[in-house]
């Protein structure tokens, strides 16, 4: 009986033991579940909460602000898991608001209307290789250099509206550079004139023209803008008797140029006996007309009587607009120069702007379309299609706003008719193309 008894008791204490451990495995493995449907639940609640008060992506200031800290990375390494990605998504999905010079509303567009991906025609791209990569290397330093006081370069523009990025039009750049540097040094025609390794490295976007006042407008206008020599004097005399003036440094603060419109400059306020006199320095006195293409082209090469010769730029202006279809002698705009050491193009200071080559680089609207967005425009010559490829490294009060229009740097001509024979085969018009490395 005491065996048997035992045994029994064995058994009993046995089973409570199996039970005792299954009830604690049972409460331990609910305890697990339960803390991580907790954590699971909220998880999903942060990243709802995370979504719901995910900020506004500003399209008014429209500024890549992330690029400040990732613009400059290796072109050739592949980004993945981009913290970005999500505000490329929704930027993309937005309707563009497009602003002024002023940086202030003007319309919305959606950007499928004019901007779609394409591919560049089987023909031979042209353009002068040590002239395109001087330009392209310029801008890229004008953004590493500059981006912080110029924040108006990390404006992603349209081309926001197809998920691009400052830092892809960067990248575009770099990559550029790299083989133009690789074929020039190897006396080979480089690979960017080949339309087959541009649509296999590069998105190619096509710009149709958006023109609110003719909405038949497919095709961009190209018109085009030059340097000019003219003759200058240090002297004022019968024929030299339009001078231009330049700002002196303390204009920073001192903003008297901005009440007086070009009549009033061109009334003799800062001559001799002016009520402004002596406030500014006198550059040159050029004809009238050698003053209306310097203002018009931004450039200007001067030949002086004295045998010296320099090439002088647009500093700054009196701040009033350029009203467009108004004759250049009505304009009350007035710029002031600046002795420059090359064509310059873009920038935000005349210590600071783009050294820019003819042939290679078009002058448009930085706010909206963006600075430093390579373009290829097409069109027909002797019935074959042409393509140019150049850089945005240039503005101008035309093109604010202008998601129709590109300015083509020609060259320095002697005169008007100089500057005519040799656009007479450049097109007016033509289809446009933006090239982001993919």
């Amino acid at each position: 009986m005491n065996i048997l008894f035992n045994q029994k008791f064995r058994i009993a204490v046995s089973l409570a033991g199996l039970l005792l451990v299954s009830l604690a495995s049972s409460y331990l493995y609910t305890q697990s579940k339960t803390k991580q449907l907790a954590q699971r639940n909220q998880s999903f609640t942060e990243q709802e909460n995370s979504a719901t008060i995910q900020p506004h992506i500003s399209f008014t200031s429209n500024q890549a602000t992330h690029t400040l800290t990732s613009t400059f990375k290796n072109p050739f390494v592949a980004e993945q898991n981009s913290p970005s990605s999500e505000n490329n998504l929704l930027a993309a999905s937005a309707p563009y608001p497009v602003v002024d010079e002023f940086k202030k509303y003007k319309f919305s567009v959606d950007g499928s209307q004019f901007l779609t991906s394409a591919q560049l025609p089987v023909s031979k791209v042209n353009f002068n290789q040590t002239d395109l990569l001087s330009v392209l290397v310029n801008t890229k330093k004008y953004f590493q250099d500059y981006a912080s006081q110029d924040p108006d370069i990390l404006r992603t523009g349209v081309l926001a509206t197809q998920g691009v990025t400052v830092e892809d039009v960067l990248k575009t750049l770099d990559f550029m550079i790299v083989v133009l540097n690789e074929d020039i040094v190897n006396g080979r025609a480089t690979r960017l004139q080949d339309p087959k390794f541009i649509n296999a490295n590069f998105r190619v976007i096509k710009w149709t023209a958006y023109n609110q006042k003719n909405k038949q407008q497919k095709q961009l206008r190209i018109t085009k803008y030059a340097v000019f020599t003219h003759t200058g004097s240090r002297k004022k005399n019968s024929t030299f008797n339009t001078p231009i003036y330049s700002l002196k440094d303390n204009s920073n603060n001192d903003k008297f140029y901005t009440k007086y419109t070009k009549q009033d400059v061109l009334s003799g306020i800062y001559e001799p006996g002016g009520k402004e006199f002596g406030k500014v320095e006198t550059l040159a006195y050029l004809t009238r007309t050698g003053l209306e293409e310097a203002l018009m082209e931004g450039t200007i090469l001067i030949n002086f009587t004295d045998g010296y010769q320099a090439f002088f730029n647009v500093d700054r202006n009196n701040g009033m607009s350029y009203i467009r279809g108004l004759k250049p002698t009505a304009q009350k705009r007035y710029w002031y120069f600046r002795e420059v050491d090359a064509i310059k193009g873009y920038g935000y200071k005349i210590d600071a702007k783009i050294s820019i080559k003819p042939g290679v680089t078009f002058a448009g609207d930085v706010l909206n379309i963006g600075l430093g967005r390579v373009i290829v425009i097409e069109n027909i010559q002797g019935g074959r299609k042409h393509l140019q490829m150049g850089v945005i490294a240039d503005t101008g009060g035309a093109f604010l706003p202008n998601l129709y229009q590109l300015d083509f740097l020609a060259g320095i001509f002697k005169n008007q008719k100089e500057l005519g024979q040799h656009i007479s085969q450049l097109p007016d018009y033509a289809t446009a193309y933006f090239l982001i490395k993919k």
